[in-house]
Parts: C-alpha cells; sequence; structure tokens
C-alpha cells in the first residue's frame, strides 16, 4: 500500500469519501460509479477474501498498522488525516479505523445465484439499510444460501448495510430480481415453494409451514410499516405468520427474518 497525507480536501482522488452522511445521494453515486464502501478493517479484511478489489482507502494515521497486515500486496492509495481533517471529508467521526473505496463484483443472475440453495430470502423493497445489514447477518449466521433483492430494495452495499451486516453481505451470495413480482414465477420453475411472511386470514403459522417439509424456500420479506403488496401475496405459493403474543402483531423486519431462518434451518 501507498500511504499519501491529505493535503486537501478538494483533492479529486477523494472524491467518493465526500460527505459520507448522504443516504439518497449514496443510493445513486455507488452503484453509478461501480463502487461501494467498506468500513472498517475488519469489513475491508472480508470484502479482499471475497475477491473485491480496493480501489483506494482513507484512515487515521494510528490504524496503519492494521491496514498493512490486511492491506499486503495490494498497490493501493490510503490517504491519511487527523480526526478534523477525516471528519470534514466524510460528514461524521471516523472512529472504525478506515473506509475503502472497493469495485462492486459483477452482479450474477438469479439462477446462478440460487442454483444450489435450498433456504432464500427475498427482500420487497425494504428501505432501512440497518434492516437489510440485519436481515444479511441473519442469513450468514443461521445457514440460509441466498438472499434476492427486488429492483426497488435498498442496496446492500451500501456503507450502513455493509457495516450493520458485520460484512456479511460481501460473503453471502446474492442479486438484484430484474422484475417484481414477476420473478416469483422464475423461483417457482427453479423448484422453489415461494412464502410470504405477511398476516393473512388464511395463513399458516410458521410450525405448520416447516412441518409441510418443503425441499427448497424462498421467503418473502415485506417493507417496513406496509409489508408485502397485495400482488406478492397473491403470487406466492404459502402466506405464513408468525404467532405473536400479547397484542403485537408483528415483528421488525429483520427480527421476523431471524426468527424465521432459525425455524426453517432447525429442523432436525
Amino acid at each position: 500500500m501507498r500511504i499519501v497525507p491529505i493535503s486537501s480536501l478538494d483533492d479529486e482522488r477523494l472524491s467518493f469519501f465526500t460527505h459520507l452522511t448522504d443516504v439518497a445521494l449514496r443510493r445513486m453515486l455507488e452503484p453509478d460509479t461501480g463502487l461501494y464502501l467498506a468500513e472498517s478493517t475488519k469489513v475491508i479484511e472480508r470484502a479482499l477474501a471475497a475477491g473485491h478489489r480496493p480501489v483506494s482507502v482513507i484512515s487515521l494515521e494510528k490504524w496503519l498498522p492494521d491496514l498493512e497486515r490486511v492491506l499486503a500486496g495490494h498497490d493501493v492509495e490510503v490517504f491519511v488525516g487527523d480526526d478534523d481533517t477525516l471528519e470534514g471529508l466524510t460528514g461524521f467521526h471516523l472512529h472504525r479505523g478506515a473506509i475503502a473505496s472497493m469495485e462492486r463484483p459483477v452482479t450474477a443472475t438469479v439462477s446462478d445465484i440460487v442454483r444450489d440453495a435450498k433456504v432464500v430470502v427475498v427482500l420487497e423493497n425494504i428501505v432501512d439499510h440497518t434492516n437489510v445489514g440485519a436481515i444479511f447477518r441473519s442469513v450468514a449466521g443461521l445457514g440460509a444460501d441466498a438472499v434476492l433483492v427486488t429492483p426497488e430494495c435498498a442496496d446492500p452495499f451500501y456503507r450502513r448495510s455493509v457495516r450493520v451486516s458485520m460484512g456479511t453481505v460481501l460473503q453471502v451470495p446474492w442479486t438484484r430480481i430484474p422484475s417484481w413480482p414477476a420473478g416469483i414465477d422464475e423461483l417457482r420453475e427453479l423448484g422453489f415453494t415461494v412464502a410470504a411472511l405477511a398476516l393473512s386470514v388464511d395463513s399458516l403459522t410458521l410450525a405448520d409451514f416447516v412441518a409441510e417439509g418443503h425441499d427448497k424456500v424462498a421467503v418473502v420479506f415485506g417493507s417496513e410499516g406496509h409489508g408485502l403488496t397485495a400482488r406478492t401475496i397473491a403470487a406466492c405459493d404459502r402466506v405464513v405468520r408468525i404467532p405473536m403474543s400479547h397484542g403485537v402483531d408483528s415483528l421488525n423486519v429483520a427480527a421476523s427474518a431471524a426468527v424465521t431462518l432459525y425455524a426453517l434451518t432447525n429442523t432436525e
């Protein structure tokens, strides 16, 4: 790695790191540039382990020894500044060591992503990056195989999603479904029973659905607040609910995903 002291915040090489607190801007900028941000040495290390190429890095000087280990063998510029300089660049206090801009991997097709999968999670129009990251962490930790996101779903490679997932978005196979809910038909053709997590008078309990013993399952989770669309629910093979108590009608989507995946992946 090559260490470059930051002499000016106007350096064009730093433009990708400017004002990272603007969520709307980052959602547009990151996919368009073909880059994403990996925050912290742990996440950078996982990105490199996944085969992603670093483009540039910003860091406080005290984190350089960790970066030298992580970036060994990579010819990449590491821009170094003090706390005030990096906060002026990014818009927040940099307390996780470093941030790297990484090249996005080539987007795979749905059939490629789910070819060997048994349990797949589908995220319909989830807009909160924290929920996206938390669901990916549950997918990785509980043994599901892949994630599919709909066209309007938040970007799993957005900085907050990557961080909340502890870098597991860089390990879990995922791709974006080009058309939704038409993509349900493709999943069905690939052998999946597609289940909508939703409240419905004709829904099965999660335990009853697991007891049906489907070989391949794709479970669809809906957006915060509104849940799944009526079209999606109608197109799915099953509607499944998590039984609740004390007048609570549902869990947060990330919690629902964790409960559902535990039930599906711990059947023995």
